[in-house]
């Protein structure tokens, strides 16, 4: 339900970023730069910020659609289904790309990049936001609209998250914000896939309860199982890392399954319990309760599946089509498929991991939220 209070970035400063659990999803400024209002912009610190007060409409929408503030939850849950403990759900599969060049640059199955691949090819959709690498760890936030980009944001990360004002500085519809034709450098898209966290997800989703721009684009949603961000510079310089001498240049990949693993380039996997990364993840992870990204079409992540594999939650009608599509031009296959008996108790496996997961993520929420007197 929205306030009858007066309400405007002021109140999100106060709440959300000096209390230290901003998100950094950027879905704020998004609103701001879709609408040509441009009151906000991310500072040199990721957090948003004014960039002139002077141009704020004090319309408190950067309010509401901050994942943070818990006003609109309801509204999302009702047009979404939402049931416990992991949200509306349609089936669940362990799926993996077919592509050896795919597989090569996936941490699990590959399946997100060859589902934004097969979209993409199919004109399903004009692009997708990513984040692409351009360093060993580092990333940046992009509008891909070629394979080769979707391609390079393949990979599981676990620093700061991607910046949904990409989607707002892109944006375009029959109402467009275009000055001008003959800005031949301008990209104009009426659909885009985005692949979230939870907390992007959950602010595309207020968004779209309220009917406002740009989430208006956003055609397909792809939600990354979340347990916490972390920057792995922290990491090593923990006594773990140094008791197992892990350095940053040893590490080939990263990902997180019933617990945090390195993949060392030597081929060797070191496991790290989650506790001990809980040390150094971000406040706002903390203060997040949700695990399984439970309002997006299709929820991804490793845990439950095999080597290999990718766990995926269809939640939409949407995502069914999308992941059947995908099977029927053979992009993707199934794990277990020549076992349907065996498949039928995976299945019910990884529910209850999700299940387990999302309990323990959302007393963590609400235990770090207590702590902080919110």
């Amino acid at each position: 339900m929205i306030p009858e209070k007066k309400i405007n970035f002021d109140n999100l400063k106060i709440e959300v970023i000096e209390k230290g659990i901003c998100g950094r999803c950027g879905g704020c400024v998004s609103f701001c730069s879709a609408n040509s209002i441009d009151a906000l912009e991310m500072g040199p610190d990721s957090l948003p910020r004014y960039s002139d007060k002077e141009k704020c409409l004090d319309c408190g929408l950067c309010y509401l659609v901050c994942p943070q503030i818990k006003i609109l939850n309801e509204e999302v849950k009702e047009k979404f289904g939402w049931e416990e403990p992991i949200g509306h759900y349609l089936d669940i599969f362990s799926l993996r790309a077919t592509d050896k060049g795919v597989l090569d640059n996936a941490t699990d199955g590959g399946v997100v990049t060859s589902l934004l691949l097969n979209m993409l090819e199919n004109k399903e959709i004009d692009g997708a936001v990513v984040s692409q690498k351009t360093g060993l760890f580092s990333r940046k936030p992009i509008v891909a609209t070629t394979s080769e980009e979707i391609i390079s944001a393949a990979g599981s990360h676990f620093d700061e998250s991607l910046y949904l004002e990409e989607v707002g500085e892109n944006y375009s519809s029959y109402i467009s914000v275009i000055k001008t034709l003959n800005e031949s450098q301008t990209k104009t898209f009426s659909k885009l896939a985005v692949v979230g966290t939870p907390c992007q997800i959950n602010t595309i989703r207020k968004m779209q309860v309220l009917g406002i721009v740009p989430a208006d684009i956003v055609f397909f949603t792809i939600g990354l199982f979340g347990m916490q961000c972390f920057s792995l510079n922290e990491l090593i310089q923990k006594e773990f890392a140094k008791k197992h001498h892990i350095k940053m240049e040893d590490i080939s990949k990263v990902n997180i399954k019933e617990d945090f693993m390195l993949h060392m380039k030597s081929g060797i996997i070191i496991h790290i319990p989650l506790d001990e990364i809980e040390t150094i993840a971000r406040p706002a992870c903390l203060a997040c309760d949700s695990f399984a990204n439970e309002f997006a079409d299709i929820s991804v992540g490793g845990l439950g599946s095999p080597d290999g594999y990718t766990t995926v939650v269809i939640r939409s009608i949407a995502g069914k089509k999308m992941v059947a599509d995908a099977l029927y031009h053979s992009v993707i296959e199934h794990s277990h498929e020549d076992n349907i008996k065996k498949y039928d108790l995976h299945k019910q496996m990884m529910l209850s991991l999700i299940s387990d997961f999302s309990v323990m993520k959302k007393k963590r929420g609400e235990a770090y939220m207590n702590e902080l007197g919110i």
